[in-house]
């Protein structure tokens, strides 16, 4: 007989792995049967971790179902940026974008490239820290990935980008060093070529929240470096074309 799912169970096991910075394998935890029981779960974990700031990560499922989830812990580069270090974390160099208006749900005509671009009013480069509760990550069952917010463990947002970057991303010199050593040293690359890709299917998902996409709202777009490990504690430095974003991730 398989075990009921209890998605405020699993928020809590994943919540207390995180506060004692633990992974545990997949095939020790019930899984959310689908999206809708995943997101259940996502929602008690982002309750239990007290998040409130309005910034979110989109990536796609598998399947091609666009996903989001809260970043957290959240910082702006500006005031001494520091998130906390776990063993196994990783880095994504990411481009942020901050709406200056609400995407409603549409019905009809989908949003198109243009549409969403209209409604972005900055765009910034950005840094996303990663590290899940689940040893294997999303390799082997997303839908608990999803609850474990996506694996995000921080964000930190640098310096306003022209608005023309969700263009020109791709390509754009990025330079990084962590701990004062180069970890990337060549051009940007976003997984879709459009760092934009996610965030459109996300825009034409019609059972996402109502409450989503709203004026303030910030989302960042996805990796332009690659996921990379960080082998120990110390300070970033990102130059993305003439832009520059420096913080630390530093041991909690």
């Amino acid at each position: 007989m398989t075990e009921t799912f209890d998605p405020g169970a699993l928020a809590a096991r994943l919540h207390s792995l995180r506060q004692a910075g633990r992974q545990e394998e997949t095939g020790t935890f019930t899984l959310p049967a689908d999206l809708h029981q995943a997101m259940e779960a996502q929602n008690f974990l982002t309750a239990a971790d007290g998040i409130s700031s309005n910034a979110w990560k989109v990536t796609v499922s598998p399947q091609g179902q666009a996903v989001t989830g809260p970043l957290h812990p959240y910082a702006e580069a500006a005031s001494g940026a520091s998130i906390p270090w776990y063993p196994g974390m990783k880095f994504e160099t990411e481009i942020a974008v901050r709406f200056g208006r609400d995407l409603p749900i549409r019905t009809g005509t989908p949003y198109s490239r243009a549409d969403v671009v209209e409604a972005i009013s900055a765009v910034h480069l950005g840094a996303e820290l990663l590290v899940s509760a689940v040893k294997e990550g999303g390799s082997v069952s997303f839908l608990l990935f999803t609850s474990d917010r996506l694996g995000n463990s921080g964000y930190v947002l640098g310096p306003k980008l022209d608005k023309s970057a969700v263009d020109t991303a791709g390509g754009t010199p990025l330079k990084v060093t962590h701990a004062g050593r180069t970890i990337y040293d060549g051009p940007a690359q976003h997984p879709k070529g459009d760092v934009l890709t996610w965030l459109i299917d996300y825009a034409n998902d019609g059972l996402r929240p109502e409450t989503s996409l709203k004026a303030g709202a910030l989302i960042t777009t996805g990796t332009l470096s690659g996921a990379i490990e960080l082998t120990e504690p110390g300070d970033i430095d990102i130059l993305f074309g003439d832009s520059r974003l420096h913080f630390s991730v530093s041991k909690g």
